[in-house]
């Protein structure tokens, strides 16, 4: 069966070629002598460059739904680095094709193009646009290491200067500025909602009802609805901001969790893992803590194919997908097909909702359950997939887990044939 299209996709290549073709009567052709060609890359990877810079900062609005028009909010984290890295390059091919475009006339008359005089505002705007773009992307480049979630998180507000700057250099340059406009205020807009708008008016107040230790360093937070209560599917995840001030770490943070819970349940299920600092803090939360939640957001499921049966695979925490998906099997029974669920742990205590899956496998003849603990067999392997699910390569098939294991899987899964196209999975690094 072929991908779904992504219409997202669509109108990101439209409005990145839209500001392009409305410039090109202006920029001439690619002929005659290298000076000529070498101002038209120049101007051309420019035009492209600046478009990329507004689209990748649009998209990182994060409203709710807009996601799954590109596939999640996982892929369309990773489009948006895209976008950014991609445009960064453009904006250095601008810069060299301009100045390499002057050296035949002489070495000065290039320097003079690249470094004018500051009464031209326009180039110097340029200039400062790129040294803005270097000190937001630097920390992405693992220079110094991976950079700490929350300083890269406010790091964006240098994203928002260069943006500015490089309108301003496009505005003062540009024959026509109805579209730079349009998308200057797309890629402005996105950014003061997601920093100053959202965090106001686009995030659900709940109470911690319970803290549920599933094990050492597992917690599954049992949170009540203060008002109306998010509607969510199965598999969604959620930004989870705490608002206690006892809190060793985390407090007014905001990081992703996925949903265990069904979504018919009246209370929201996180399972929540001691991962980090913020996690820390969370095992301990106090009950009656107030929490915000932003979302849903992402498609884990969103996939769904009714002729295919389903293969799930979790392990570690990635097993809170499927925990909602099976509490929403034995809420609501299933409604097409067989699902079989794998869950992967170290041992037996590390398999946190395994007792629970377990009553839901007894009483739905179609939601299938084994269990597979590494330190007794090992990696997974394709033969204890096929002893416990013979037909497993026929499946549609879901993946969840570290990042070890989720490479382990798939390598596994693509060595027996099984196309990329009905392998699925999400990875939270830095959204």
């Amino acid at each position: 069966m072929p991908l779904r299209p992504r219409y997202g996709d669509l109108l990101l290549i439209v409005l990145i070629i839209l500001p392009l073709l409305v410039a090109l009567p202006r920029l001439g052709g690619l002929g005659g002598p290298p000076e000529l060609w070498l101002t038209w890359v120049g101007r051309v990877a420019g035009i492209l460059g600046l478009a990329m810079m507004l689209l990748a900062a649009a998209v990182s609005i994060r409203l709710p739904g807009t996601d799954r028009w590109f596939g999640g909010l996982a892929r369309l984290w990773r489009l948006h680095h895209w976008l950014g890295f991609t445009a960064f390059i453009l904006v250095m091919v601008h810069v060299l094709a301009l100045g390499l475009a002057a050296v035949p006339a002489s070495l000065d008359a290039a320097v003079a193009t690249l470094f004018p005089p500051l009464s031209h505002g326009a180039t110097w705007l340029g200039w400062l646009a790129w040294l803005a773009m270097v000190i937001f992307l630097a920390p992405t480049f693992d220079f110094f290491g991976q950079p700490h979630y929350q300083r890269w998180k406010r790091l964006h507000l240098v994203s928002a200067v260069a943006l500015l700057l490089g309108l301003g250099h496009a505005l003062l340059l540009a024959g026509e500025s109805a579209l730079w406009w349009l998308l200057g205020l797309a890629g402005i807009g996105a950014i003061v909602w997601r920093k100053l708008v959202s965090p106001r008016v686009a995030r659900h107040p709940y109470r911690v009802e319970a803290v549920e230790r599933l094990a050492r360093g597992v917690v599954e937070l049992v949170l009540r609805p203060e008002g109306r209560p998010m509607a969510y599917e199965a598999g969604q995840f959620v930004y989870l901001t705490p608002l206690d001030e006892r809190l060793s770490a985390g407090r007014g943070e905001e990081h992703p969790y996925t949903i265990a819970s069904a979504p018919s349940d009246s209370r929201l299920r996180i399972g929540i893992k001691d991962l980090g600092d913020a996690s820390h803090a969370l095992q301990t939360v106090e009950p009656e803590t107030r929490i915000l939640i932003e979302g849903p957001y992402g498609e884990f499921y969103g996939r769904h194919f009714p002729e295919r049966d389903q293969l799930w695979i979790g392990g570690g925490i990635g097993i809170t997908p499927f925990v909602g998906g099976a509490r929403d099997i034995a809420e609501r029974g299933l409604t097409d097909g067989r699902v079989h669920l794998f869950y992967l742990a170290n041992s037996p205590e590390r398999a946190y909702y395994r007792e629970e899956l377990e009553r839901i496998a007894a009483g739905h003849e179609s939601f299938a359950f084994s269990q597979h603990y590494s330190r007794e067999r090992g990696r997974l392997d394709e033969a204890y997939l096929r002893e416990h699910c013979p037909d497993f390569t026929e499946r549609e098939i879901y993946v969840c887990g570290p990042p070890a294991m989720n490479a382990h899987l798939k390598q596994l899964l693509a060595g027996q044939g099984i196309p990329a196209s009905r392998i699925h999975s999400e990875v939270f690094d830095f959204l």
